[in-house]
């Protein structure tokens, strides 16, 4: 497993209060990955990666504008997956990890946004995206993005109920709802 602390301190060092609201919303998404794959042995997940994967998915949002929670970047904050991706791969053999090695680490920042974001998406929704799939495809980032939707960054201390989760998405589209509930009949805890 990687060193996600070593990794998150890289980035983190400088704002304590946005550190803070990192590794408290990624935690939360990790501990809940976690007791799906417990719940879920089927599943076959490797929860080593899962769990270092889940501290990492959300590293690109001090790249972001989003004063409410503490990030005052340049980006648009619907870009904090691709710019999180791209902080991995760019600094990875700082931290001693080769390019394979942190990839499958960056496809989770890449894919974790809603429950995927589709290259037609990206188009008509005019995204500030490179315009390509970014869908969840292994079990750990379908697991991963699904846990990360019980958890807002602004409320870090409440879950949210499946019923909120739908209500988020529902401003997005019927799409990532029926994804949502897909995965909450395999997931659900």
């Amino acid at each position: 497993m990687i060193n996600f602390h070593k990794i998150i301190d890289t980035f983190y060092s400088d704002n304590d209060k946005l550190k803070d609201i990192l590794v408290t919303h990624s935690t939360n998404v990790a501990e809940m990955a976690m007791e799906i794959i417990r719940r879920h042995p089927e599943l076959c997940a490797d929860s080593d990666f899962t769990y270092a994967a889940a501290m990492l998915h959300d590293i690109g949002i001090t790249e972001c504008n989003a004063p409410g929670i503490e990030c005052y970047g340049k980006h648009e904050y619907i870009c904090h997956g691709t710019l999180g991706a791209a902080m991995l791969r760019e600094n990875c053999t700082k931290w001693g990890i080769t390019e394979n090695e942190i990839e499958p680490y960056a496809r989770v920042c890449e894919r974790h946004t809603g429950t995927g974001l589709t290259c037609s998406q990206i188009i008509e929704q005019k995204l500030p995206l490179l315009p390509k799939d970014y869908i969840p495809e292994t079990i750990e980032e379908q697991i991963i993005c699904y846990a990360d939707k019980f958890f807002s960054k602004s409320r870090p201390q409440q879950m949210k109920t499946v019923d909120g989760v739908i209500h988020s998405l529902r401003k997005f589209g019927e799409d990532g709802i029926n994804i949502f509930c897909m995965w909450h009949e395999k997931f659900g805890i």
